[in-house]
């Protein structure tokens, strides 16, 4: 028996078992009336100092808890209490939080730098949707130690998410990267820990009357996740339509003009120029902020620079289609959602890296720009207008690019909305590239939505068939998570500021999975989630270029491991010949295969913790083997380190190759506002070693001291490096 067929057996009877000892636990949850609580206006603001319990102004708010778990133990009271209070003045929203804890010496810090995933540690993190739109919000977190976390929410978190700075960025949904201007401390003791926050109203974007709200609070030694208002199990914190309410806001208008100037020192040298040699340059610039009301700013930028931005991890293309890498520039990660129309990752409208950034990797500048966006009642409004210089040596023009987004939130989780993208050549006429879409959503009830976008591109080569649509539907509740869509790009679709992952396909497209927990409390596992989805991309002629389909369940414990054990039916179908690695053809011809597909991994709190990814089975007429292995150590709340090894290796009748990747991710963290990280590459396809190494010393929203090393090696010998020195603050001139 193959290693595919054992692994389908195995699922379909882990199927049959477990259905038998697991419970439907969602409907036990009161959905109907969602919690509410009340702030409190201060005449006297309180010392944030992280003492909350001896604090005389914090002992006058009303206390508000009793949260629910959503694991391990589903449905049940918090094993801990926790304390909260919200407090404001005319200037600043207050919060606090004692989270009482019988043992204190356990409490669990994994990382100490600012946005550090708080999925690993005892944390507390809120939301707040200032708009009450149900839709869009604020995330606030912390941990024992008092770091900073911070993020953007849009569409319910709904997109290609980013999980953490350091590695990934955005194209929708939740937005780690922006950074707002507000303080938190916290202290530890024989009760437990306790924090405070202090949020100034001019770092919030917000409406007058009610806020929706939420807390989770995470008890890491017995992998707890606690909700206020509480969530099915398949739900987070950034399902805002389950929110709870917070009254009692009487807002008034704050002034916001911030001002963010920088100046940037940098020695480099290009070994492969001919007169190789060392040149130092001097920059300035920077950002101005303006909120034209609390809910619509007005941002502007000069020689945008993005020196202290962490460069791309490497990656091998072992098939026929576009790389996608994202975006990681902190002025187009804020709001990105709001600019985000298509299917992420797939076929994005409009793609930030376009502007900035040739389609070789040339750096192009950034002379400056500017960008309108917020919320005008119910309408969400975005202009966003970037100009760059030209770079000769790589043929490319001055441009301008331009987005204009409108979408009008409905109640009911529904929106309609349009969006123009445009790039014009400033040199020549016959430069340009337009694309112009509409989009909406339609919410039925609470569990379902459907969902679509229709798109038309244009341009001088006056291409015909330049449209691009998807359509699609989702259900979500009761333990059932289930998707169905079909997406079409025609063959004349070019969106010059977008991103395509493939040309011209027709794709149909389904997903379901579902959430079984075991009735037995004392059961090791804590959740399975068997799931089967299915895509295939047909060309305009009828015939299949990729199918998969992907049979699989998780194995979730209470301890913190995992365990994915899945099959993968392919199908690719080739019509022209393409060299997939340097000497190695792939034939023309339609190639079926199976593939086992195995996912493994320990509990990420612990202080040493392995990830282990991989697939094996037939590819292109012959086999492959494509595995992922990652080493994380932990020291303390100080010191991380990560050590991932990509192994590819191919068998194919056109010839043999591996392609690998090592990448070294390593943080030590003095402070939380203050780092040093390194991170090491190396390609064994382009035969390239890089090496990037960041100082950061942070002050208020990301602002302050960075310094970066690169360095990199091709084929042994030096190709270039850098050093940088960059120093941004940032002036509250209306404080």
């Amino acid at each position: 028996m193959s290693f595919p067929k054992i692994f389908v057996l195995f699922f379909v009877g882990s199927l049959s078992w477990i259905s038998a000892a697991s419970q439907d636990l969602a409907n036990n949850i009161p959905i109907s009336k969602r919690p509410v609580m009340t702030a409190t206006a201060l005449e006297n603001n309180p010392e944030i100092d992280g003492d909350v319990l001896n604090d005389a102004v914090w002992q006058g708010v009303p206390v508000f808890g009793d949260l629910t778990q959503v694991q391990p133990n589903f449905g049940r009271p918090a094993s801990e209490k926790t304390e909260i209070r919200i407090g404001y003045t005319t200037e600043t929203f207050y919060l606090s939080v004692v989270c009482y804890d019988k043992r204190p010496d356990k409490l669990v810090v994994s990382d100490a730098r600012r946005d550090a995933n708080l999925d690993n540690t005892d944390a507390f993190i809120f939301i707040l949707d200032t708009y009450k739109d149900g839709q869009n919000g604020f995330v606030f977190g912390t941990n024992s130690i008092g770091i900073e976390y911070d993020a953007q929410v849009d569409n319910e978190g709904q997109g290609n998410n980013n999980v953490n700075r350091q590695q990934t960025g955005t194209i929708g949904g939740f937005n780690l990267n922006w950074d707002g201007s507000w303080e938190v401390k916290t202290e530890v003791g024989d009760y437990g820990w306790s924090a405070e926050f202090a949020i100034p109203l001019r770092t919030l974007r917000f409406q007058p009357g009610d806020w929706g709200i939420n807390f989770r609070r995470n008890i890491r030694k017995t992998n707890e996740i606690a909700y206020w208002s509480p969530l099915p199990v398949s739900f987070n914190l950034n399902r805002l339509s389950l929110a709870g309410t917070l009254t009692g806001l009487e807002l008034r208008t704050p002034g916001n003009l911030k001002v963010i100037p920088y100046v940037l020192g940098q020695l480099s040298r290009d070994f492969t120029a001919v007169d190789s040699k060392s040149d130092f340059r001097f920059e300035a610039g920077g950002d101005v902020k303006y909120s034209i009301t609390p809910s619509l700013t007005l941002d502007l930028t000069y020689n945008t620079d993005f020196a202290q931005v962490e460069v791309d991890e490497q990656q091998v293309n072992l098939d026929r289609f576009n790389l996608f890498f994202p975006e990681k520039r902190p002025f187009f990660l804020e709001n990105a959602g709001l600019f985000s129309v298509g299917s992420p990752g797939e076929v994005d409208l409009f793609f930030s890296r376009r502007i900035g950034i040739g389609d070789d990797g040339t750096s192009v500048p950034i002379i400056g720009g500017a960008r309108l966006s917020g919320k005008v009642g119910r309408t969400n409004v975005g202009m966003l207008t970037m100009f760059t210089e030209d770079v000769e040596e790589a043929a490319i023009e001055e441009n301008n690019f331009t987005v204009g987004r409108v979408n009008h939130e409905f109640k009911g989780r529904s929106a309609l909305g349009a969006m123009w993208v445009s790039k014009k050549g400033l040199q020549t006429d016959d430069n340009f590239n337009r694309t112009l879409a509409i989009d909406g959503k339609w919410g039925l009830g609470r569990k379902a939505r459907l969902s679509g976008f229709y798109a038309r591109s244009a341009d001088a080569k006056e291409s015909t068939d330049g449209h691009a649509f998807q359509l699609k539907g989702d259900y979500k509740w009761n333990n059932w998570e289930a998707r169905a869509a079909y997406t079409e790009v025609g063959q004349g679709f070019n969106p010059e500021v977008g991103f395509l992952l493939r040309p011209s396909f027709r794709k149909p497209e389904g997903f379901l999975m579902y959430h079984l927990r075991p009735k037995n409390e004392d059961a090791k596992i804590l959740e399975y989630r068997p799931h089967v989805s299915y895509q295939g991309y047909w060309n305009f002629d009828g015939f299949l270029e990729t199918g998969f389909l992907h049979v699989d369940n998780h194995w979730e414990f209470k301890n913190g491991l995992e365990i994915h054990t899945g099959v993968n039916f392919t199908t690719e179908g080739v019509l022209e010949p393409f060299e997939i690695s340097q000497g190695v053809t792939v034939a023309p011809g339609t190639y079926r295969h199976a593939e086992a597909a195995l996912v493994f991994f320990t509990n990420q709190s612990k202080p040493v913790s392995v990830n282990i990814r991989s697939n094996t089975g037939g590819s292109f007429g012959g086999t492959r083997s494509v595995n992922t292995a990652t080493l994380r150590l932990r020291a303390g709340d100080k010191f991380n380190a990560a050590f991932t090894y990509l192994y590819n290796r191919f068998d194919l009748p056109g010839g043999d190759f591996t392609a690998n990747v090592f990448r070294s991710q390593i943080s030590y963290s003095f402070k939380p506002n203050i780092y040093l990280q390194g991170l090491v590459q190396n390609n064994t396809v382009d035969k390239l070693w890089a090496f990037n190494f960041r100082f950061g010393w942070l002050q208020r929203a990301n602002t302050g001291l960075f310094v970066v090393y690169n360095h990199n090696l091709l084929d042994g010998g030096p190709l270039n490096n850098s050093f940088i020195i960059k120093y941004t603050r940032m002036f509250d001139l209306l404080k």
